[in-house]
Parts: C-alpha cells; structure tokens; sequence
C-alpha cells in the first residue's frame, strides 16, 4: 500500500470516528471500538477533543485499555488515566504480557504503579522489575524477554519437533536463536533454512554466524539504525558475558524510527511530540510563550544591528526596503543546511571524520548560490530604484550572507549536538539570529562605507 492510501485510510477511519461520536447511537460507537486495532484506537484517541475522546474511551473495554495507553502520546495518556477506573486498569493489565507491561508502567503516575506491581503475581512481577532496570532508550529497554532458543548440537528434525510440541512461536520471529549450554549467543538459525534443508543435518551445519548480536547498552537510535542497515526483521539482545536476554523485532524499531521523526519535526518548532493536540488553550499558551519570548530577544537583537544604522537608512530609504531580502534568503538557505544537518546526525552520518567535507561542501553551495542570486538581485534592484550602485551592493551582502547561512547551518547542529543539546530544538533559532545579523550587518554596513 502507498503512503497516499495508508493517509488516505487513517484519515478516512478519523471522519467515520467523528461522525459516529457526533450523530451515531452507543451501539454504534461500541461497534466503532470493536473495529478498531489497538494503535488505530489510539490514532483518533489523540486527534478528538476531550469531549469526544472520553465518550470514545468510556465504551473501550478494559481487557484493551493498557494496550491503547501504551500507543498514545504521554499527555493524552495522562489524561485518559483521569478518567479510568483504577479497576479496571489493574483488571487490564492480567491480559497484558511482559513486555506490554514494562511500556504500560512507563506511563503510570507512581501511586498506580505501586498498586499494579502489587497486582501481578511474583513471577511476572520479578520479569518486569528486571525489564524496567535496564535504560529506557537501549536495546534492553526496548527489547522483549519473549525470546526462543535452540541448540547448535541438534538436527532440523528435532528443531522441528520441538516447534510442533510448543504449539506457538513468538510473533515477528523470522529465525531461531542459537545458544550453547550457558545461553551464550552462536548464531540464528533462519526458518527459511529449518524447512529448506535435510532433517537429519545438524544445526550448526546451516546455522547463519554472521548475524552479530547486540549490546543490551546500545543506545536505541543506533540499534534502529542496525536494523535499517542490515535489513534485519529480530536480533539477539546480549549481556555483557554475551549470554541471550532478549531480542529485537523490526515492530520495536519502526516505533523508533516514527517517535525520532516526530520529536524532530516538532523539536524545530519548540513544541514536543508528546503534547496532546487539543490541550487546554492556557497550557498551551504557557508552553509557546517561552519559545516566543526566545525568538523576540533574537528579533531585538537584530533590530538594534539595524539601529546602528538608522542613520543611513534615514538618508537612502531604499534601504529599508531592500534589507528584508538579504535576510530572509540567508534563512531560507540556511535552513536548508541546517535541515541537512540535523537529518544527517540523527542518522548518524554525519561525524567529526566527515564534518569538515560537508561545511566545505556547504559553503561551495552558498557561494555558486550566492553569486547566481546575487547577480539577479543587483539588477532588479538597480532597475527598480534607479541605482546600480545600491543594487550592487545588495548583491554583495546577499552572497556573504549566503556564504554564512551555510557556515553557520552546518556548524550550528554539529557544535550543539557535541554539548549534548538537540540540534533540532535550538538550531532554527541560533541560525535565524546569525542570517538576520550577518544579513543586516553586511548590507546596511556596505552601504554606510560605500554610498555616504
């Protein structure tokens, strides 16, 4: 399926979501909650008001609610747990595996998690407290304990039997790990070569060891990207003595991949993937007026580089009029090194081995750019103001600010991403500011020295 049927379908599921809360019966709405999948319940969940979303989740069933609850952004979780029977959340949680469990109670305020841990039975309850123990964005704490292992030492037959006795097979399994007698990791062994090949050979005989397994540290972006780059549907999951205490299926990495594609997208904007679309207007109000009031100390300090020009711009009011384009066409190129950028060290290409390149490279653009415009602007300007010389001159500021916006969106992202800062949060902000100063400073500079 494309990416235009699968928006085409969720958006139409949300209009039939909406039509059913607003005119449709109980019984038509409890039919709409039996329709949906877990993660399409949660999809309309996070597009409703709070109106319609409590009727929505009050006809939810509570064998269903803590796999909903692990889908939906934190806010809309947290204030979907207001309105939910304690109850019938503990009652959710008996039909919930391990692994749904340890996602459940990363989103449960501390008073109900107690209650829930005390809920479960010991067994259970010792799996998740070591499943919670491991980092929330590792390879241990995205992994699933639901794992299933064989013996290099044995034939496919056995294999075989082994699989028809247990009755089941974890879901995603697309091979089955090999261990020796301590549960250290060999190998996998791929489904397609247990039906492929001879009963009676061994294992180890046809046992794929290429497959490396991977830390329980590694830090979740990097274990997406192993997956993508190796095309991989499950991976062991090893402890530091390389004993099996997990695995990864590619399910847990497109999750990934849509939370760091959404926290990128919304980080250049100031704003978090886990806001609830319709918060209340205050709350939202209070969250943006921090990133504003950044943005208008930025704003103040290029409006005094062009006070200390006033009187220049008193004197050639074409000024005025023409500095807006040096500015704004340092950002938008700007923008787009730094969204370059930004693109490239989520993805983990871009380093310090490779940074120096790219800024070369970034700046070679800026310049070819920056002469191609510049040349446009000098004598549409010229001619529209009956001055070469202004128009010339705004050709010049453009190509320095040009060259700048390259500089500076390439060294901008790599700089805060080595403080530890996220590059898409504070970038966009940081390079404005350089582009409007540099834009301001460059034109209104030159002609300061050139026409007065």
């Amino acid at each position: 399926m494309t990416s235009a049927a699968k928006l085409e379908n969720a958006e139409s599921l949300l209009d039939r979501a909406l039509e059913v809360l607003t005119n449709g019966s109980q019984i038509d709405v409890r039919n709409l909650v039996r329709s949906l999948y877990p993660a399409e319940a949660a999809h309309i969940l996070e597009a409703l008001d709070p109106e319609r979303r409590a009727k929505l989740w009050s006809m939810i069933p509570p064998g269903v609610i803590g796999q909903i609850l692990v889908e939906v952004n934190v806010e809309v979780g947290a204030a979907l747990l207001k309105i939910t029977d304690r109850k019938d959340l503990i009652a959710a949680t008996e039909s919930m595996g391990a692994d749904g469990m340890v996602d459940l109670l990363h989103v449960l305020p501390e008073p109900l998690l107690s209650q829930v841990m005390e809920s479960i039975g010991v067994h259970n309850r010792n799996r998740i407290e070591k499943a919670l123990s491991y980092g929330e964005h590792t390879a241990g704490g995205i992994m699933s304990d639901d794992v299933l292992t064989i013996r290099a030492d044995v034939t496919l037959d056995v294999v075989s039997r082994y699989l028809r006795l247990r009755g089941n097979i974890p879901a995603n399994t697309d091979s089955l790990i090999v261990v020796d007698r301590k549960e250290h990791f060999q190998g996998v062994l791929p489904l397609s070569q247990l039906l492929s090949h001879d009963p009676h050979a061994k294992v180890a005989a046809v046992m794929d060891t290429r497959i490396a397994g991977i830390p329980y540290r590694l830090p979740s972006r990097e274990v997406a990207g192993m997956f993508e780059r190796r095309k991989l549907l499950s991976a062991p999951v090893l402890a530091d003595d390389g004993r099996v205490v997990g695995r990864v299926t590619v399910e847990d990495v497109i999750g990934l991949i849509r939370d760091e594609a959404d926290h990128s997208l919304m980080s250049m904007a100031g704003l978090s993937e886990e806001q609830d679309m319709f918060a209340p207007v205050v709350s939202s109000a209070k969250r943006r007026a921090l990133w504003l009031g950044v943005n208008l100390l930025t704003a103040f300090l290029a409006a005094s580089v062009i006070d200390l020009f006033e009187d220049a711009i008193q004197q050639i009011v074409a000024l005025a009029v023409l500095m807006p384009i040096v500015a704004s066409m340092g950002g938008i190129a700007g923008s787009q090194t730094l969204t370059l950028v930004v693109r490239g060290l989520a993805l983990r290409q871009v380093s310090g081995s490779n940074a120096g390149l790219l800024l070369w490279k970034e700046i070679s653009v800026g310049l070819l750019n920056g002469l191609l415009w510049a040349g446009v602007v000098a004598v549409v300007a010229g001619m529209w103001f009956h001055r070469p010389d202004i128009g010339i001159l705004l050709g010049v500021a453009m190509l320095i600010n040009l060259v700048c916006a390259a500089l500076s969106g390439v060294a901008i992202p790599v700089l805060l991403d080595k403080m530890g800062i996220d590059p898409a949060l504070a970038g966009g902000v940081l390079l404005t500011t350089v582009t409007d100063v540099v834009g301001f400073m460059a034109f209104l500079g030159l002609a300061t020295l050139f026409l007065l």
